[in-house]
């Protein structure tokens, strides 16, 4: 790690641009099999827990993990400072990546109005105390391992190969957030507009579904790239919430598409 900040010119509060995002990439991965195997043991579901529609990568646990590697630093005085940077910086986070979602693309990613003790849905104090923990878990053992992993990784291969890797990847999901974004709009548009749901500026919406319609580039990708079958796979949790303020599943209007890869009985635990 002395090696890489060595030649570092570009730094966030005194970690290296560069190492930020190779952090943000290995933590979007484990984070996507974290994900995977809690549905796995909680709901018995193989399902798509990423966040764009291509790559196996979920943002949040990325985006958390940088946050907190940057804020927490200045907690690590000992694991009660830790829990409630933790636990302050990670409900920042969760509440301010639910709202950016829900103000530019119009989808609800998660709603906890139903648990206690919650702010309009978008974070509560059951999920805030697992922030500080998760704060502890990460700056106390997993972010160690991991500062030796990449140190490893530094004696294998040389600095312009690695930063390399790092710049093809970050491009990569930047494209992949990019695609989402309008996939996800567009399908949004389409849900609203077939299932005529009462939401907010429903008319110009089912106009505009009408327009995109007529558009052959547009039904193109909508037919081999972001058909429901896709959408509801790689998105079994997207919601709308209607001008009544009920919530509508996306993959309860399709209950023909199953919103996930492979469901397990108990049969396959005890071959």
């Amino acid at each position: 790690m002395e090696q890489i900040s060595k030649k570092k010119k570009v730094t966030i509060l005194g970690i290296g641009l560069w190492e930020l995002l190779s952090y943000f990439i290995l933590y979007s991965i484990a984070g996507f099999f974290v994900e995977t195997i809690f549905a796995i043991v909680r709901y018995g579901v193989f399902e798509s827990r990423q966040s764009f529609v291509y790559g196996p990568f979920c943002s949040i646990y990325g985006l958390g993990a940088i946050i907190m590697i940057i804020f927490l630093q200045y907690f690590k005085k000992n694991r009660i400072t830790l829990f409630f940077g933790g636990f302050i910086i990670g409900s920042i986070t969760e509440y301010l990546v639910s709202l950016i979602g829900e103000l530019i693309l119009h989808v609800k990613w998660w709603d906890y109005s139903n648990l206690p003790l919650n702010i309009n849905g978008r974070i509560c104090f059951y999920y805030s105390i697992f922030w500080g923990i998760l704060a502890i878990f990460l700056m106390k053992a997993i972010q160690p391992q991991v500062r030796k992993f990449m140190a490893l990784i530094l004696r294998k291969f040389n600095l312009s190969t690695i930063r390399t890797i790092i710049l093809v990847l970050t491009i990569f999901i930047a494209i992949d957030c990019i695609i989402s974004a309008y996939a996800i709009n567009m399908f949004r548009i389409r849900m609203i507009a077939i299932n005529d749901l009462n939401v907010a500026h429903k008319d110009e919406i089912i106009e505009l579904n009408l327009k995109l319609n007529k558009s052959k580039i547009h039904s193109f990708l909508i037919h081999y790239f972001f058909n429901d079958k896709k959408m509801i796979r790689t998105y079994p949790n997207l919601k709308q919430e209607k001008l009544d303020g009920t919530i509508v599943y996306f993959k309860d209007l399709l209950p023909d598409i199953k919103p996930y890869y492979y469901k397990f009985v108990a049969k396959d635990f005890y071959k």
